[in-house]
């Protein structure tokens, strides 16, 4: 008869030769912390803590709504019904999987002013913001402190997954120099997501986490894997090692988006004085409202002039976005709850 003690728990995954007993232990030491807890978080973070990691902080602002639970593993309608913020959620459904973890849920809008805080602790990082402002950030924390951190993005049936080391390069700006302008790239909410997709991606970004904790990192990835599930195309691409020279970042040694002027700030959001409404400033001074109107056609009411494009989300909740940049959402006075419909239907 087989052991069914709870010393048999991590058994299988010690067996598999690359990690045995030392893999084991390693991975039972880490500190990971996951930025986001959506359909890569709570998919990656679910792997991570059923194959033991010794702690993991999970970083999200926002809360779970119904439309999360075609994909964001963890969440169930009780959590939509009560709008449970999404790292506490997680929390509590990780601590149910896998006691021994050590979970840390932070409800919070990262910024170049708690970043250091919330990553404390962390060995190495999951990018699951979907938020390239957040990558930036992220790619330059990693780089003063030489702690790694494994990109993930996924939208429609298409991602990407790709580690990124610390030590020097290459990073994430080799890779994309400046932050795409707002409008310019697909996210979930104007394109679509599958649930199936984010599960690949997520259990990818996993994979690159345990080689790289349990002492494997001679097997860790050393191109961008690039997946489109829906065409059935798998891609892999190599970033030139001589663009670290000329990369801002890596090369020459400027953090612009932890230290430097386009720090990212907490603080770039405005409540508006006697309005249910938030103005966010976005990362770009010429927005194009016509691609804008078609990639919200599907997704509610669409007004557009001269001066600005507004999309009616519901009854009561409208994102209005400026020639300047300048996005103001009706319907709220929660300046987190703002920028996630930015990030959600413009980009960021």
């Amino acid at each position: 008869m087989k052991s069914n003690q709870r010393s048999n728990r991590y058994a299988r995954q010690i067996q598999f030769g690359p990690i045995g007993k030392d893999g084991q232990a390693g991975i039972r030491q880490a500190n990971i912390a996951i930025l986001g807890c959506g359909a890569l978080g709570t998919v990656a973070a679910e792997i991570l803590v059923r194959a033991g990691v010794a702690k993991l902080t999970l970083i999200d602002r926002d809360v779970v709504e119904w439309s999360n639970l075609q994909r964001q593993a963890l969440f169930n309608e009780t959590d939509a019904e009560n709008g449970i913020s999404k790292a506490e959620a997680a929390a509590m459904h990780l601590n149910r999987i896998n006691s021994d973890v050590e979970t840390h849920p932070i409800v919070a809008d990262i910024s170049s002013a708690n970043i250091g805080e919330s990553l404390s602790t962390a060995d190495l990082v999951i990018d699951a913001a979907d938020n390239f402002l957040l990558r930036f950030l992220l790619n330059d924390w990693s780089l003063k402190h030489n702690k790694p951190w494994v990109h993930g993005g996924c939208v429609g049936a298409t991602g990407q997954v790709q580690i990124f080391s610390g030590l020097g390069g290459p990073c994430f700006r080799c890779l994309v120099p400046e932050v795409p302008p707002a409008a310019s790239v697909d996210t979930c909410d104007t394109a679509g997501v599958l649930g199936s997709a984010t599960h690949v991606i997520a259990s990818l970004q996993a994979m690159e986490a345990i080689k790289w904790i349990s002492g494997n990192q001679v097997f860790n990835r050393q191109k961008l894997l690039s997946v489109d599930l829906w065409n059935n195309r798998i891609r892999e691409l190599k970033i030139p090692s001589q663009l670290r020279q000329s990369c801002v970042a890596c090369g020459k040694h400027r953090l612009d988006f932890l230290e430097g002027e386009n720090a990212v700030h907490a603080e770039s959001s405005i409540t508006l004085c006697g309005r249910d409404a938030v103005q966010i400033q976005t990362n770009d001074v010429n927005i194009d409202f016509t691609k804008l109107a078609h990639r919200w056609h599907s997704v509610g009411k669409v007004q557009q002039t001269r001066f600005f494009i507004r999309l009616h989300l519901n009854d009561e909740q409208s994102l209005t976005v400026f020639r300047d940049g300048r996005a103001v959402v009706n319907g709220t006075d929660q300046p987190s709850h703002a920028r996630t419909l930015v990030n959600r239907f413009i980009g960021g």
